[in-house]
């Protein structure tokens, strides 16, 4: 039976071989080396990962972590904490607009209950752990144990679809009020001020935008979050989707295979995953700079550069989806173009670092 540890252990460094080649062979293509910048750096990427073949994507994947949260008993939220029930059963209807996006896209949407207030429901997978987490601003979202047990169980989760034949996933989120826990995440990973990092979420009016502020500091300085240690963090200010999209990166790393980033949520996850392991950064494909406050901050200590600016905020992997057609190009460009050779074109190679 494999445990955390074990997937952790297994997480692996991209092959810098294979990603030579790589190079060489994009060098070799019918246009001028370089010329397609950061698609030629994501095909480098792509090479690296050792679950991925020839830079075959056929079948992707978006993951939906759904969970409803304590602290929006402190009035954090404007939108009623029933529509988390309500938008998990429109995406099993497909209408959402991650659903919308990924299906334009070609991607799978899978919708996991891992806190959601509510029974069993049709379509989507129960991983529940509560009826919402604890509310941060009184107490911890949820014991140690639990937030290990549902990290591996999502890992594990991801693992066993990358063995069905998924070569891409994305994370995305669903949960009414879930920006404070991840604001509180960033804030206490960047060590910055939550006045810097919490944003107004889903149209959270601006002028009481100090008491969600509030709200983020009494949640920190109650639990006393271990910055050096992620499941501290996601334990005491996080929440159950935040550790599922958190888990999600661990298989998939683990599995060898790519993580599209979606949101301001995900980077809060992805700094988890980073601190819990820090060789997951090497698979993640952020995908757009979304429009939260605090998104920035959270991007800078990923060191990561999103691919697309579009001023969305939206969440449920809305993002993922539409940077999965950047994957698509990659491998296209990859796998189809010509060969320079072919042509008896010959160019000079850039020098580069």
């Amino acid at each position: 039976m494999q445990t955390l540890s074990s997937i952790l252990r297994t997480i692996a460094p991209l092959d810098s071989k294979a990603m030579a080649r790589a190079q060489v062979r994009l060098d070799g293509l019918l246009k001028p080396p370089g010329s397609l910048g950061r698609l030629e750096q994501l095909a480098v990427q792509l090479a690296g990962m050792r679950g991925l073949y020839g830079h075959q994507v056929e079948r992707k994947q978006i993951i939906v972590m759904a969970a409803d949260h304590g602290v929006y008993d402190e009035g954090v939220a404007i939108s009623p904490r029933v529509v988390t029930l309500v938008q998990a059963l429109n995406m099993v209807k497909g209408v959402t607009g991650v659903c919308v996006l990924a299906a334009n896209a070609g991607v799978e949407v899978k919708i996991v209950d891992v806190g959601i207030d509510s029974d069993t429901l049709p379509g989507v997978v129960d991983m529940k752990v509560a009826r919402g987490s604890g509310n941060i601003a009184r107490e911890a979202a949820m014991t140690r144990q639990q937030a290990e047990d549902l990290l591996c169980a999502s890992a594990l989760l991801t693992l066993r679809q990358a063995a069905e034949g998924v070569k891409v996933f994305g994370v995305g989120e669903l949960g009414m009020a879930n920006t404070t826990p991840a604001a509180a995440m960033v804030s206490v990973f960047t060590d910055s001020d939550p006045e810097l990092v919490v944003g107004i979420g889903a149209n959270f009016p601006s002028a009481q935008l100090h008491h969600k502020v509030a709200v983020v500091r009494r949640a920190i300085e109650t639990n006393h979050p271990d910055a050096s240690d992620g499941i501290d963090v996601l334990a005491k200010v996080g929440g159950f989707d935040l550790v599922g999209m958190t888990g999600v990166m661990l298989g998939a790393a683990a599995a060898g295979l790519p993580v599209v980033l979606d949101g301001f949520l995900s980077y809060a996850s992805a700094l988890a995953a980073c601190r819990i392991a820090p060789g997951v950064r090497d698979y993640l494909i952020p995908s757009h700079l979304s429009a939260e406050k605090g998104a920035v901050i959270a991007l800078s200590h990923l060191q990561l550069e999103p691919y697309l600016q579009m001023g969305m905020r939206l969440g449920e992997g809305s993002g993922a989806a539409i940077a999965m057609h950047l994957v698509d190009a990659a491998c296209a460009m990859y796998n189809n173009m010509g060969l320079l050779a072919e042509s008896n074109i010959e160019l000079p190679i850039p020098l580069r670092p």
